[in-house]
């Protein structure tokens, strides 16, 4: 009995990892592109910062879901609510809704970027399949974010690994890795890190709350913030030293393609079809936040705000790719430095059910 019980303590904490890890690696992550803006530019600073946001994703991501079991919250208005009150909670919901929207809106650009850069289709082509998949998914409801999420992100770690360790023979490799630019860069550096974790983790607790709560134990959410964390700060570390191999890599909108392209062509597409993967877990896991956040304002039915949802996020895809993710995501990392200071402030109860 006990045997079967750590079982399901394990399983549980890992459908939890792989749903952590697939809502915060999107587009921007999966490509590479987010990892070059907030850490690789940055040489030795920026594995230095990356080693912070790791410890960041672990501790907050536990806090999060454990405090959504507190207060047995059923989405992040509930959370917003109880950190910034009720006033200034609406506020925060309002900005965090708008965000994920504008994150969703990356998203599909970047589906778009991926297929019309490394495979010459159409923009057309990319935005409808990823529509038309996404609607198909998101009606199977939390079922679908969770199967989706457990096959794309245990490959994704696989593969990385992979290219890291083909990337420790490439020349560019080690004077980048180790480059030690200016003091500025090193203040830069650790901004970016608490940055990229407060947007990181604002974004994610659309999904993680509802899924904490329905869990509604302790022990499993804590193991599944820990593993999910960890296997974040891993990805991160390989994506940055695979990175380092590549000359002037601030000029690709997915520089992660292009490396596996010339290192590894024969999974070529293999890769891309991961990249995708992880574009669609996050987008999914956006959306299913959004309409969680919408249904409790309007009684309407799911599909209808997905569609809804997904014209404006299309809207806002077509602004250029790179452009879109350089702008929004250090803006909304910023905004999102308030919402972890309450989290690491705000007291949590002590039993363990």
């Amino acid at each position: 009995m006990k045997w079967g019980s750590e079982l399901n303590k394990w399983t549980g904490a890992f459908q939890i990892a792989a749903v952590y890890v697939g809502t915060v690696i999107g587009a921007g992550f999966a490509t590479g592109k987010e990892i070059v803006e907030f850490f690789t530019q940055y040489g030795l600073y920026g594995l230095i910062s990356i080693l912070v946001a790791g410890y960041l994703f672990i501790f907050f991501g536990m806090k999060v879901m454990t405090k959504a079991i507190d207060i047995q919250a059923t989405s992040f208005m509930e959370l917003n609510n109880d950190l910034f009150g009720q006033t200034f909670g609406k506020v925060m919901n309002i900005l965090m809704t708008a965000m994920l929207v504008g994150v969703c809106g990356v998203m599909l650009s970047g589906a778009e970027a991926l297929f019309v850069e490394q495979l010459g289709w159409g923009q057309a082509v990319g935005s409808l399949l990823t529509i038309l998949l996404c609607l198909i998914v998101l009606w199977a409801g939390v079922k679908g974010l969770f199967a989706v999420n457990t096959f794309v992100v245990p490959t994704l770690v696989i593969f990385n690994l992979i290219l890291m360790y083909n990337s420790l023979s490439q020349p560019f490799l080690w004077p980048n890795l180790f480059t030690i630019e200016s003091i500025d860069y090193a203040w830069k550096a650790v901004g970016s890190a608490f940055s990229y974790a407060a947007f990181n983790l604002t974004l994610a607790q659309a999904v993680l709350v509802p899924v904490a709560t329905e869990i509604n134990n302790k022990a499993i959410i804590r193991l599944g913030g820990f593993i999910g964390g960890a296997l974040l700060t891993i990805i991160l570390i390989s994506s940055h030293i695979t990175l380092s191999t590549l000359p002037d890599l601030l000029v690709y909108d997915i520089p992660m393609a292009t490396i596996v392209k010339n290192m590894m062509s024969g999974i070529y597409f293999v890769y891309l079809f991961i990249i995708y993967g992880e574009i669609f877990t996050s987008l999914i896991g956006n959306m299913y936040g959004i309409e969680r956040q919408i249904s409790q304002f309007f009684k309407l039915r799911s599909i209808w705000v997905h569609i809804a949802v997904i014209i404006i996020v299309y809207i806002i895809g077509r602004i250029e790719y790179g452009q879109l993710l350089g702008f929004l995501y250090p803006l909304f990392g910023y905004i999102s430095l308030i919402f972890l200071l309450l989290l690491w402030i705000k007291p949590m109860k002590n039993n363990e059910s």
